[in-house]
């Protein structure tokens, strides 16, 4: 009698019962449980049940701070309340919001079962989004301030604004960026950019539904860039030449997709481009002028993208303490277009963009993230402007709290534009070197890095690591300006790496000490180095 009483209960305990311990997402999906109730819990910059938090400051900054409103939340979410449980859609759905820059980290966990129904529980953590400040950066021998008031989530509804005036080695510009990632209650994304300079404008206009998930179906959008601004070209990291560069780019396209099958997302789009550059001279030159040959492309596109559902989730690998989304199967994209006279272009000639991405090994343990991509244009039956990028990434985790870091990268061109070259430099992650150290038409890059991840938590506001690492590298082929190519550069440093918790940033900022091993005599023996990186 017990065995048949126990035959007819349904599985993880009698009807009504919550079976114990935390619910297997895969077994739900498997049993083909359906979605009760959907609660969200919306957590503040502070927690004011950790004593560590509970102070004075913290519990004002919750007052000031507002909470992203539960409509933007539920606009993200790929799952509702009576649909049939699944686990990619809940993965997914994390990974959505996880992109958010107003969001800390979010999570969805299946809180209580009973009778084949499953509630779930969205968990976001906001962080502090107004963000008015000085800042100051130093790279490759060259300063960069910025003076800024932002917003990143503008009174809780997801939308950016920016003020800033930034001060660099360029220019000097006055920025103003609007963005809205949901606009309305749609997934279209709007974003406009006026920015004015010393040396003129810089304009973007677009608005674009995207693919917003792996199942969705179509796409569209506008887009719009105008700009007028002076542009250098360097020698062993000093300005040895200068030019006027104005762009007139327009676009619209539309895509199509079948949605997620059997692993794979294949999504197509077309559209026209119209692209202009002219160049000219500097209306008051201090350095010699050198002018690109103008162009004008206009041209219809092609498009698709084929990539494998295969995600993985990380930390303490390119940021700290936060949970790393990452692409780990295969992807290809291609874009064909064909810019013609008839279509108000001032020549004829096919255009490419290629692009490939795939992983090796587990990123829990050991992994290489593969990628390459090449882009140009063919005029006449030649190349032209050809470039091809190969990178590999390589992750070690040694513990919890050590990840050894190594990368090599090349890029090889041929027949570049003027207003394209292939520079090498403390910009570009040589770091004990000046800026755009080095010019040619071809370049190889070598770091290895050992990242420490240390417990060490100050006001808890900032997570602290660490870092020692070597660069190499080195230019092929002509510089433009004629510079010296120097051949192999190396250089050795250590630094701290800090990354804020509590703001609405994914910047990690670099305190580095590098020590150059080669070069000309007229760099400094030490390059101190602070900035702001999307990574470790």
């Amino acid at each position: 009698m017990v065995i048949l009483l126990a035959a007819m209960l349904p599985v993880g305990g009698a009807a009504g019962e919550q079976e114990p311990g935390p619910l297997d997402p895969q077994r739900l999906e498997d049993e083909g449980v359906v979605i009760g109730k959907i609660s969200l819990v919306r957590e503040d910059v502070f927690d004011l049940s950790n004593p560590k938090e509970n102070n004075w400051l913290y519990r004002w900054a919750n007052k000031l701070h507002i909470v992203t409103k539960e409509r933007v939340i539920e606009q993200q979410l790929l799952i509702a309340p009576g649909e049939q449980f699944s686990r990619r859609l809940v993965e997914e759905t994390e990974r959505i919001l996880r992109r958010n820059t107003y969001f800390y980290d979010t999570w969805v966990t299946p809180l209580r079962r009973e009778d084949g129904v499953v509630d779930l529980e969205v968990r976001t953590r906001d962080v502090w989004t107004l963000k008015p400040g000085i800042s100051f950066a130093r790279s490759g021998g060259e300063n960069r301030t910025q003076i800024k008031i932002e917003e990143l989530n503008l009174f809780g509804w997801g939308q950016q604004v920016l003020v800033a005036r930034t001060e660099d080695v360029d220019r000097d510009s006055t920025l103003f960026t609007f963005r809205d990632k949901n606009l309305g209650r749609s997934w279209t994304q709007l974003r406009l950019q006026y920015a004015d300079s010393s040396d003129g404008h810089w304009n973007d206009a677009s608005l674009i539904r995207p693919f917003y998930s792996l199942d969705a179906r179509w796409t569209a959008g506008v887009r719009w860039t105008d700009f007028d601004i002076e542009e250098r070209l360097y020698t062993l990291g000093e300005k040895a030449a200068e030019y006027r560069h104005e762009r007139d780019f327009y676009s619209a396209f539309a895509g199509w997709s079948a949605g997620l099958q059997r692993g794979w997302v294949r999504r197509y789009t077309a559209g026209f481009a119209y692209d202009r550059h002219e160049f000219s001279e500097v209306p008051d030159p201090e350095l010699p002028q050198v002018l690109p040959a103008d162009r004008a492309l206009a041209y219809p596109y092609f498009s698709v993208e084929i990539f494998q559902d295969r995600f993985e989730t990380a930390q303490n690998r390119d940021q700290i303490k936060r949970t790393e989304d990452f692409l780990t199967g295969r992807r290809f994209a291609a874009t064909l277009g064909w810019s013609d006279e008839s279509f108000g272009a001032d020549r004829d000639a096919a255009l490419y963009w290629l692009s490939a991405s795939d992983s090796i090994g587990d990123l829990s343990k050991e992994a290489v993230l593969l990628k390459a991509d090449a882009s140009g244009r063919v005029e006449r039956g030649d190349a032209v402007n050809s470039l091809l990028n190969l990178s590999a990434r390589y992750y070690k985790q040694q513990s919890e709290k050590r990840t050894f870091f190594a990368t090599v990268s090349g890029t090889w061109g041929h027949d570049l534009d003027l207003d394209n070259p292939v520079e090498l430099g403390g910009d570009t992650g040589l770091r004990g070197y000046p800026l755009r150290y080095q010019s040619g038409d071809s370049k190889i890059l070598l770091t290895v890095e050992q990242r420490y991840f240390w417990d060490w938590y100050p006001f808890r506001l900032v997570r602290v690591g660490g870092a020692i690492f070597a660069d190499a590298g080195r230019v092929w082929g002509d510089d433009p300006l004629g510079g010296e190519n120097l051949g192999w550069l190396s250089d050795v440093g250590f630094g701290l790496r800090l990354a804020p918790t509590r703001t609405g940033t994914r910047s990690i900022i670099h305190v580095d000490v590098a020590f150059p091993l080669d070069g000309d005599d007229s760099i400094d023996s030490v390059q101190f180095v602070v900035e702001s990186k999307k990574s470790f």
